[in-house]
């Protein structure tokens, strides 16, 4: 059974994603746009190709 956020008021809703402008597919693979990874408000550490987080010169994530 599916739960729906009337059940649990707390949670909230994953935001909807629309292709083109959060994310697009290459080779098969789903890439994360920089609109999408600024909007989610932190750096994951990947190396995101689309990141707009800034990096040091030693590579570390300097937004936490």
């Amino acid at each position: 059974m599916k739960r729906t956020n009337k059940e649990r008021p707390d949670e909230k809703e994953p935001p909807k994603l629309e292709e083109g402008l959060d994310y697009y597919f290459e080779n098969g693979l789903m890439v994360l746009t920089a609109r999408f990874l600024w909007a989610r408000g932190y750096c994951c550490d990947n190396g995101c190709r689309h990141c707009p987080y800034p990096k040091s010169s030693t590579g570390e994530d300097q937004s936490k």
